[in-house]
């Protein structure tokens, strides 16, 4: 029988006496929350409250443990069920240290942390790769569990900012390499998708998303920001129309999406515009300009979306009928579909990497603090994220982007250190909802 379709919530503990004190947690069930972090809990409760959740797990940590009970307060139906494979990653003796001190004291591990963390070993155990084991198990537990009798299951996970990681990334196929390289706030919430269930395919539909704590973007301690944005709906992407780099414009809702995009971003410091010069995101581009004075948008014509060749302009059921079976391989695998009279995906990937080089490169040198937009299309913008993990065209649909949807790309150490996921896929602005609620249209 085939596994019913999955979509799991993941939301990371409220604020903690230790995350105040910038102390390492771990293990240790010292830390409580604090009365913002309970606060938090239940803003997660009430942005929550219109999924049906079918299952909930949680860390036996009390930060999580208490994070999970406030959010099921007003759902005494729902067991919470407590497992040891949600326990965050196991720090030993650094942890109830600040950061600082861990510096300090053990300076080559800690930087051993910061740049290759799967190869850290603490008293003869390597805790990230223990880590992505124990995520392996969760994922593998929970497969033996989960209902049959309905199409979709919902499930909410509360655990912590390591095993959360651990957890998407095990999901999505990034090594523990990445371990630091995806962002997870205080009662920020991730959705994986699994349409197949978890035999199949995931999709990561959003990532490290705080709106719902009046917090529109995670702060950043340092280095640039790219802000990466699809553009709005066309009715193209409605009629589920294969567009490519034919230039179709917004429609009303897009230009909707677009002037809330705009609205959404008023209050960001930007100091570049980059857009594909197509109108769809030059006219969400122009939006978002328009509430800073400063912004000129700059053209970067390698950002126009994939050319789907003589697939431009036909429904799904057309090319069906044209090529068939190609539309099932290109969800299948579409690192091997050559578009007829049109691009491949390691040509998008080629002419995405050389754009988003000169876009750093750019930022860098005129606000090396400073934050850009580049405003751009589904394929290109997931061409973009995957290379951020070094990530092949075989990856191309595990990261969601929806008309309207605004990414954070971070950039710690410069231009040439390595990229964080901050946020991935925030439509909240366009629904109020946490669930992505855009045009599933083609390209």
């Amino acid at each position: 029988m085939a596994q019913p379709a999955l979509r799991v919530v993941i939301v990371r503990h409220g604020e903690s006496t230790f995350n105040l004190e910038n102390r390492i947690q771990g293990r240790s069930d010292l830390s409580r929350l604090t009365p913002t972090g309970e606060w938090q809990a239940r803003q997660v409760a009430e942005v929550l409250a219109g999924i049906p959740f079918d299952q909930v797990f949680c860390s036996p940590l009390s930060r999580a443990y208490d994070t999970a009970r406030i959010i099921l307060e007003e759902r005494p139906g729902i067991p919470l069920q407590v497992t040891e494979q949600l326990r965050e990653i196991d720090l030993t003796a650094w942890e109830g240290l600040t950061f600082a001190e861990v510096k300090e004291k053990y300076p080559d591990d800690y930087h051993l942390w910061r740049d290759s963390p799967e190869n850290l070993e603490l008293e003869g155990r390597f805790p990230v790769r223990e880590l992505w084991q124990q995520a392996q198990e969760f994922w593998h537990t929970l497969a033996q569990g989960i209902p049959a009798r309905q199409e979709l299951v919902n499930i909410l996970v509360v655990g912590h900012s390591g095993i959360n990681r651990a957890l998407i990334s095990t999901a999505i196929g990034l090594k523990a390499h990445y371990y630091h390289r995806l962002g997870q706030d205080n009662c920020a919430i991730s959705i994986l998708n699994f349409p197949q269930g978890l035999s199949g395919p995931p999709q990561l539909e959003s990532l490290n998303i705080t709106t719902h704590l009046g917090q529109a973007l995670p702060k950043r301690k340092q280095g640039l920001r790219i802000l990466l944005v699809r553009h709005g709906e066309t009715q193209w992407n409605r009629e589920q129309r294969f567009q490519g780099q034919r230039d179709i414009p917004l429609n009303a809702t897009g230009m909707e999406q677009a002037a809330k995009v705009a609205e959404f971003l008023a209050d960001q410091p930007l100091q570049l515009a980059f857009s594909s010069p197509l109108k769809r995101p030059w006219a969400t581009a122009d939006a978002i300009c328009s509430s800073h004075g400063n912004l000129i948008l700059q053209p970067v014509p390698a950002l126009q979306e994939i050319s789907h060749g003589d697939w431009e302009g036909k429904l799904q059921s057309e090319i069906e009928a044209e090529y068939p079976g190609e539309l099932e391989r290109w969800q299948r695998d579409p690192a091997h579909v050559q578009m007829p009279n049109g691009e491949n995906l390691h040509q998008v990937w080629e002419r995405t990497r050389l754009a988003w080089q000169e876009i750093l490169a750019t930022t860098e040198a005129r606000f090396p603090e400073g934050t850009a937009v580049v405003v751009a299309h589904d394929a290109i913008n997931k061409a973009a994220i995957c290379q951020l993990f070094d990530l092949s065209p075989a990856a191309f649909w595990i990261f969601k982007q929806g008309n309207g949807a605004v990414t954070v790309i971070d950039y710690p150490q410069g231009k040439d250190g390595s990229p964080v996921l901050k946020v991935l896929n925030i439509t909240t602005h366009l629904s109020g909802q946490i669930l992505d609620c855009t045009a599933a249209g083609a390209l």
